[in-house]
């Protein structure tokens, strides 16, 4: 009888060792942490206990983290939802939109675009887009996360754009049809990672279309 012989045995029969509880005791295995040392089985059950104990323990100390982030976040996205309510014109929005990314969301960079706008318009937001942005934005299902791989869209930070090495993209979306985008930008090469969770990113992109493009008709 070998080794994966006994392993099977106790398998086939979880009674043995309630039956022979004096094994605990008698037999020994080496210390999990003290190399040369040997203690019993009882033991050894014990310190495993305390490292699920341990594991468990981190796992919930980090979920309460992510909460609390959540938590924070979304005061953070009704703090804006009120700002746009209350804000007046286009201009007004814009503003309301930009400063909360900047000073409430602590991101440096956010740009702007909108095409198909029904009024002629001389801003900035309202310059030409070419094909291959509008064809991208058009297929994304969930805002863009990661390195920032559209040379138009960089551009859209001016003098910064050298420096962008994260970006996170919002279609802005009206009636089924994207006709905009909203692009955060940070020099922080993991602020934006395509693995990162867009929940909060697509309903802030939700919020500047209603805000902005009810602003223009």
């Amino acid at each position: 009888m070998n080794a994966d012989d006994v392993a099977r045995y106790l398998r086939e029969h979880p009674d043995f060792l309630s039956d022979h509880s004096e094994l605990f005791t008698e037999l020994t295995v080496p210390h999990p942490q003290h190399e040369g040392q040997a203690i019993s089985l009882a033991e050894r059950q014990l310190h495993a206990l305390r490292d699920k104990i341990r594991q468990l323990e981190i796992k919930l100390a980090e979920l309460i983290r992510f909460g609390e982030e959540n938590d924070e976040i979304s005061e953070k996205v009704h703090r804006l939802s009120l700002l746009l309510l209350e804000a007046h014109g286009y201009e007004g929005v814009r503003h309301e939109l930009f400063a909360s990314m900047q000073q409430d969301f602590a991101i440096p960079h956010v740009a702007l675009r909108i095409w198909n706008s029904v009024l002629a318009r001389s801003e900035v937001d309202f310059s030409p887009v070419g094909e291959g942005v509008r064809l991208f934005a058009a297929d994304l299902r969930h805002p863009y996360c990661g390195a920032p791989s559209n040379i138009e869209v960089l551009s859209w930070f001016g003098e910064s754009a050298p420096h962008i090495r994260s970006v996170a993209l919002m279609p802005l979306v009206r009636q089924t049809r994207v006709v905009g985008l909203l692009a955060l930008g940070s020099e922080e090469p993991e602020r934006f990672y395509p693995e990162m969770g867009t929940l909060y990113l697509g309903r802030i992109g939700e919020l500047a279309a209603a805000a902005l493009l009810g602003q223009i008709g």
